[in-house]
């Protein structure tokens, strides 16, 4: 997910889709389709056609906390040369679940999501402050986390 892409225009009834997946993603394709006025086999090929062409994913959202990783951050990256050429090499880390290149204070923003802050730091100290081009992080160490959803719907 390098450069954004241009995806085609989704109509009102894949809008909705989204929607109902997002409320619930294990939500039957028989209930979908009713609820969009298409056939459960209508409402599987646009689910299907949506996952393929990567406009959706279907995933478990979990809590964090609950499955051991006690250490979660946000850290700002400033980088020499191209961002985009770093922000590649960091979705390679499998403990950052988030990778973005900004036009702010800093170049590129991640989320870590770590067991421990000595895992934390093993990972800001090894991997990321390794990487060619990294000159400067900050990291905005989690306190709580209050709110983490995935329903905001397609607007």
């Amino acid at each position: 997910m390098s450069t954004p892409r241009k995806q085609p225009a989704l109509d009102d009834i894949s809008k909705r889709i989204i929607e109902l997946l997002q409320e619930d993603g294990r939500r039957p394709y028989a209930e979908i389709g009713r609820e969009v006025g298409l056939s459960e086999a209508a409402a599987r090929q646009r689910v299907q056609r949506m996952t393929e062409a990567g406009i959706i994913q279907i995933v478990a959202v979990t809590d964090p906390m609950q499955l051991g990783f006690h250490r979660m951050s946000m850290i700002g990256i400033r980088v020499t040369g191209d961002p985009r050429l770093v922000a590649e090499q960091l979705t390679k880390i499998p403990e950052l679940a988030y990778v973005v290149a900004t036009l702010g204070t800093f170049d590129i923003l991640v989320e870590a999501v770590c067991e421990s802050d000595a895992d934390l730091l093993d990972l800001i100290a090894t991997r990321v402050r390794t990487i060619p081009g990294v000159t400067h992080t900050e990291s905005l160490l989690y306190a709580g986390l209050y709110k983490d959803l995935y329903n905001w719907g397609t607007r």
